[in-house]
């Protein structure tokens, strides 16, 4: 039986990301539940602000398709979302929307349909990120994402990580690399 194929990508491009890092956590706990995880880095995927005009005139971005193209190609996603004013980053928000778009013959929200994902977070603030999580799961659930309910919103991310880029709380640790292990096993579950 195939191994499950998850996307994992965070909302941040900043050097030195905390939501970076959290992620790689994730991503670890996904791997040793035996998915197969592909990791992206939304920097290598510069996008233009969305704008229909835009689209009308010069068609699909170049990194839209490719991006659109690993979604089609993945099972899962793990996402990892900064808070920005108690919301999601403005580079979050436009991936979604560019690989949301139809083109050719492509039915609308294509390539959501049938995903799953799970969500993650990190901020030097006190909440951890969770009220962006909050929005993130409004969007993905809007357009066919089925969002699992475990997340984790690591607060204090300054002073979170050791040198090693590993979570200085065994327990924390643990619940990160449980939400990648859970939407591994979820995505396995669904294709038996």
């Amino acid at each position: 039986m195939a191994s499950p194929k998850i996307l994992a990508f965070a909302g941040s491009t900043r050097q030195n990301s905390h939501n970076q890092r959290v992620l790689e956590v994730a991503v670890a706990g996904a791997r040793a539940a035996g998915a197969e995880v592909t990791v992206v880095n939304l920097k290598h995927y510069p996008l233009p602000l969305f704008n229909e005009d835009l689209e009308r005139s010069t068609g699909e971005p170049d990194a839209a398709a490719k991006l659109k193209q690993l979604f089609f190609e993945h099972d899962g996603l793990l996402i990892a979302s900064p808070e920005y004013n108690s919301s999601i980053t403005p580079l979050l928000k436009n991936t979604i929307d560019w690989v949301s778009r139809k083109v050719g013959d492509e039915t609308p929200l294509q390539a959501y349909r049938g995903k799953v994902a799970a969500l993650v977070s990190a901020s030097p603030g006190a909440l951890g990120g969770l009220r962006g999580l909050v929005h993130v799961r409004s969007i993905l659930g809007n357009i066919g994402v089925v969002v699992l309910p475990d997340q984790v919103a690591v607060s204090k991310a300054h002073e979170a990580f050791d040198e090693n880029g590993q979570l200085k709380d065994e327990n924390q640790q643990k619940s990160v690399s449980g939400v990648g292990a859970k939407l591994a096993e979820m995505l396995q579950k669904l294709a038996d």
